[in-house]
């Protein structure tokens, strides 16, 4: 019977995240799939980073949102299947890994791609709070808040803190209760937000309004058909999130792998 509280802990946030408008259908479906399979893998510590990273996200989406740029986004700030998978698809497999195979490795690269999730979701709340216009790192110039590839020092900071904290819940589980796997978690999931901007400078997918000339990340704009002016159709928000998670967890695994 306690072996099935984790499950009814997945199955009633999933039921919240809907009820609050947080998640969409899809991403309620994905929600309880990615936390099953992590809570199967990592059990309650497991399900409390997952549970860290989604509160954290929820409160931050809602905090000041009238000072943050909705219109440049693909997606509002109800997330849908993908960009659940996208956030924690990773950090499911190597759950799953951990509980087929035992091995430490797996377990790092768990915290370290939700890490990397958590940066940037933190930077990408709390940089546009701040009262100066971020930097694309291609172009070197100023641009509109939430622009993909822009870097701020406020968001820049809010990504390794939001990092340290994901990784500091590895002290409550024992193959990872080590500060030096903290760090190597912490440096790997602020490196996968720096891939996650580089991804977003340089091969995101970007269009622009032919009615009020903004640059977006969505196909309709202003009731018309948006026209395509940089990157990759194919690599929209949710692949270039995935490419975040993915490269951290890789990373803390191969420095594990040499160092610890």
């Amino acid at each position: 019977m306690l072996a099935a509280l984790p499950y009814v802990g997945v199955l009633l946030l999933a039921i919240y995240a809907k009820l609050a408008k947080k998640l969409t259908a899809s991403g309620t479906i994905a929600a309880i799939f990615v936390g099953f399979a992590i809570t199967w893998g990592l059990g309650w510590i497991g399900l409390l980073t997952l549970g860290l990273f989604f509160f954290s996200s929820s409160f931050l989406s809602s905090f000041k949102q009238q000072l943050k740029e909705e219109d440049i986004n693909e997606k509002g700030s109800t997330r849908d299947g993908m960009q659940v998978l996208a956030n924690g698809g990773v950090a499911a497999i190597m759950s799953v890994l951990y509980g087929l195979f035992l091995s430490p490795l797996y377990a790092i690269g768990f915290f370290a791609s939700l890490a990397a999730a958590n940066a940037d979701t933190w930077a990408s709340e709390i940089g546009p709070l701040s009262k100066r216009r971020p930097i694309h790192i291609a172009t070197c110039k100023r641009v509109d808040q939430g622009t993909s590839g822009a870097i701020s020092i406020m968001g820049t900071c809010a990504a390794l803190v939001g990092s340290f904290v994901i990784a500091c819940i590895g002290l409550l589980y024992d193959v990872t209760n080590s500060f030096l796997i903290v760090i190597i978690i912490t440096v790997s999931g602020f490196v996968g937000n720096l891939i996650d901007t580089l991804v977003g400078a340089y091969s995101q997918v970007l269009y622009r309004c032919n009615c009020c000339g903004m640059n977006t990340e969505r196909r309709m704009h202003c009731g018309s058909k948006t026209e395509q002016i940089k990157g990759l159709k194919w690599v929209n928000n949710d692949i270039v999130n995935m490419s975040c998670t993915i490269s951290a967890a890789i990373i803390a695994m191969i420095i594990a792998w040499f160092i610890v």
